[in-house]
């Protein structure tokens, strides 16, 4: 039996996870979960799932807790970045999924790395803001780091049997929804609204994810992780627009083949294999008909109406801390734009001059990337002020 623990256990991939582990109860055991501020959610999954060890970010929800679940003997409640570290580093734990995006999961994620922990993980931040640091703590400490977002799962699975031959990959193509303004025209998105963005056409996820795919940034993260994920070139990863969401991302090789993973758009599936790795079990999802599906549509990004997506190319080749610049400074816009602070096409114009401002230092320490994690947050904040 696999014992888990679970960071962002309140969110969409945290809930999957768990009706993954409620499928297969002689598979794992939680032992840790740990969330951001949602103690009713996390209350009702410590009653059902006991575990040893929980954390929440935010200090006061951690108080709050801890009376909830005063009639528990057998859960410890710990709070803020180094609670979030204790549960990702816990001795009874042999793998831990890494469903709390954003930066938060940042520390927390190579603390557990460092433990000689496999990694699940869903939180394409991490390795856009320090994919070499990443990449030297997995091969220093030999564990498995293996990837949960539909489009990387779906390159990893396409590369089963063949992950040292990157010389023979022509290229790597991620495949975008193109989200629901895809046939929106460009002058119309000056005035679309959070709930109009907000309905993508294929997948359920949580609020950042979503607004990062209406502006095509998710699949700008996408490349930047790609690229450190599997050791590939920047010009060798390109993005095709395919509506149905049914081709999940493809690998091209240089003699002309092409491999795709195919597959509904539920979760637990890359959920389960991450957790299962190389195992391949059973699954209570939708089954794939395309006999139904009929006809599959590829087309070109338009990266003039989605310049996220450039500017995410831009942060890659560039790279050191812009990249850093890019993911922190998008989690401020976007929580701008839910709250109706900005518009849908000021995300954009407003990363640009965050990253235009910034002064790239080009081989970063942990040091050097939290400090200009703080900086973009804070000179992004400034402009929406203003």
């Amino acid at each position: 039996m696999k014992h888990i623990a679970i960071l962002g256990s309140t969110g969409s991939i945290g809930k999957n996870t768990l009706s993954v582990v409620e499928t297969h109860a002689d598979e794992f055991k939680v032992v840790g979960l740990a969330a951001n501020r949602d103690i009713d959610t996390l209350e009702q999954q410590i009653r059902q799932y006991r575990p040893a060890l929980v954390a929440l970010n935010e200090p006061t929800a951690a108080s709050q807790l801890r009376e909830r679940i005063r009639d528990l003997n057998c859960t410890h409640v710990l709070a803020g970045t180094e609670g979030l570290q204790a549960v990702a580093t816990m001795p009874q734990a042999t793998q831990v999924l890494d469903g709390m995006g954003g930066t938060a999961g940042l520390l927390p994620t190579l603390a557990a790395i460092n433990a000689g922990k496999d990694i699940a993980f869903v939180n394409k931040e991490v390795m856009v803001m320090a994919g070499a640091l990443v990449n030297k703590a997995v091969q220093k400490n030999g564990v498995n780091l293996i990837p949960i977002d539909g489009e990387m799962s779906a390159i990893f699975q396409c590369l089963e049997g063949a992950r040292d031959q990157q010389a023979d990959i022509h290229r790597l193509l991620i495949t975008a929804s193109g989200g629901p303004f895809r046939e929106v025209p460009k002058e119309s998105l000056y005035s679309v609204t959070p709930q109009q963005a907000l309905r993508h056409p294929n997948w359920k996820m949580g609020q950042k994810i979503t607004i990062d795919s209406a502006t095509m940034m998710n699949k700008g993260l996408e490349v930047i992780e790609a690229k450190w994920l599997f050791d590939m070139e920047l010009s060798k990863i390109d993005v095709v627009v395919h509506p149905e969401s049914i081709v999940h991302s493809m690998v091209e090789w240089k003699d002309g083949s092409t491999l795709a993973q195919l597959g509904p758009t539920d979760m637990r599936i890359m959920i389960q294999y991450a957790l299962t790795y190389p195992r391949r079990l059973s699954a209570p999802v939708p089954r794939l008909d395309l006999r139904q599906a009929r006809t599959l549509h590829f087309e070109p990004v338009d990266f003039e109406k989605f310049p996220c997506l450039s500017l995410a190319y831009t942060a890659a080749e560039v790279g050191g801390t812009l990249p850093v610049v890019l993911s922190s400074a998008d989690e401020v816009v976007v929580e701008a734009f839910l709250d109706t602070r900005i518009g849908f096409m000021d995300i954009p114009a407003i990363l640009k001059r965050v990253m235009d401002a910034h002064e790239v230092v080009a081989d970063p320490t942990l040091s050097d990337i939290l400090e200009v994690d703080r900086w973009a947050k804070s000179t992004a904040h400034s402009i929406i002020k203003k």
